[in-house]
């Protein structure tokens, strides 16, 4: 098998009620919460099974939803993948048609691509609240994270 670039450990779904479709994830499956994010793009909750970090999002903008779905969108998002070299990846995407979105790997803990099919998915440096970066569960340090404002 392949050596990876980089490993899923992020998945984004858009909600009418984050606080309402947490509730429903962490006492049918036993997700733990591990923060909140409140931003001008997206208001929501973000759960973890120690490995992955699942966001549950209510976007504020069409602007931060994407305008082919707008803020009202419900659904399956986006993914991300937690890189260790930013330059790499993005030549690599580019490279196979993938295209810059928004975010600043240096201001920023995601960056947004959009893939060849126009599909999102974001790259990060330092991962996601909850989210292991090798195949150990995640550490309770990463919940610090939460507080910053991303997707």
């Amino acid at each position: 098998m392949a050596k990876t670039k980089g490993k899923i450990r992020h998945i984004a779904i858009s909600v009418p009620d984050p606080w309402k479709a947490a509730k429903f994830y962490e006492e049918t499956f036993g997700l733990e919460r591990v923060g909140e994010t409140h931003s001008k793009y997206a208001d929501g909750v973000y759960l973890s099974d120690g490995t992955v970090n699942l966001a549950l999002l209510k976007y504020n903008s069409d602007e931060g939803a994407g305008p082919e779905r707008g803020k009202d969108y419900v659904g399956a998002h986006h993914i991300g993948f937690w890189i260790e070299d930013f330059d790499k990846v993005k030549a690599d995407a580019e490279a196979r048609g993938g295209k810059y979105w928004m975010g600043d790997p240096t201001s920023s803990y995601e960056v947004k691509f959009r893939d060849a099919d126009n599909c999102i998915f974001d790259v990060s440096l330092g991962g996601w609240p909850g989210a292991a970066q090798g195949d150990a569960p995640a550490a309770t340090a990463s919940k610090e994270k939460a507080s910053q404002p991303v997707d």
